[in-house]
């Protein structure tokens, strides 16, 4: 039973980043679609400035590329079960601070309305389980240099 708790966490977090990543090129459709948060990059980047008022406008375009770009790592990352741990780990957190941002920004009843907390409790509930039994195993090797197949996690930690 544990083995498929892992892998629902996994795939769920990872379903959380890559349809808000794909939300933000319209894949969803356009702006003001039902369903749609943003609809394009342009829309994703102002909400991105709203929820960092501390940052100079000009650090809002790089931050919103920044954050893209890391959910999708870590969606792919969570998917194929790559560095389950720190890419949990890293989600926690990420989402964490999303949280942070939305209650500063528009309030702690919005974060709870759209359970950012518990993601981020999920992705570091996810970071602390012992293994990680549906992650992909790279072959260990011996001092002599034949390969043993032990329990190789395939980031290498």
């Amino acid at each position: 039973m544990p083995r498929y708790v892992t892998l629902y966490l996994r795939l769920a977090l990872a379903a959380g980043f890559l349809t808000s990543v794909s939300d933000r090129f319209g894949l969803w459709g356009g702006p003001g679609r039902t369903n749609v948060a943003w609809g394009d990059f342009q829309r994703f980047t102002a909400y991105t400035g709203q929820l960092n008022p501390w940052a100079p406008a000009v650090l809002i375009p790089p931050l919103a590329w920044c954050v893209t770009a890391v959910e999708i790592v870590l969606g792919l990352a969570l998917i194929l079960g790559l560095c389950t741990r720190y890419a949990a780990m890293a989600s926690g957190v990420l989402i964490g601070l999303f949280a942070l941002g939305m209650t500063v920004a528009t309030g702690l009843k919005a974060a709870l309305n759209y359970s950012v907390f518990a993601a981020s409790a999920g992705g570091f509930g996810l970071a602390i389980v012992e293994s990680y039994p549906l992650e992909p195993r790279r072959p260990a090797h011996t001092p002599e240099g034949s390969a043993q197949h032990l329990s190789l996690p395939v980031c290498g930690f």
